[in-house]
């Protein structure tokens, strides 16, 4: 089951991220301590945001190791958009600026 979800949340981060929030909210709680975070990641930066939620611990926070999974996503998260932006710049009718 865990080997389905971690195919499952590389094809739709922002899926996997309501999901572990409607199931596990208290994994999000102990990540953080407002809705609107969560919010605005699931938004803008879902990869990001759902790898922070998996690998943050309660009382610790991230360690070491941890922060090169999360640049990694942010990069990942950084290159979605420039990709979606430049596929975006190809449509027909699209202004170019």
């Amino acid at each position: 089951m865990g080997c389905l979800f971690a195919i499952f949340a590389g094809l739709f981060p922002r899926l996997a991220v309501f999901i572990i929030w409607v199931a596990r909210p208290a994994l999000v709680s102990a990540a953080f301590h407002t809705w609107i975070w969560p919010l605005l990641g699931l938004i803008f930066l879902p990869f990001t945001t759902l790898m922070y939620v998996i690998l943050y611990v309660p009382g610790v926070g991230l360690r070491g190791a941890d922060w090169f999974w999360i640049a990694l996503s942010v990069l990942l998260d950084l290159f979605h958009w420039i990709g979606t932006a430049s596929q975006r710049r190809q449509i027909p009718g699209y202004p170019r600026g």
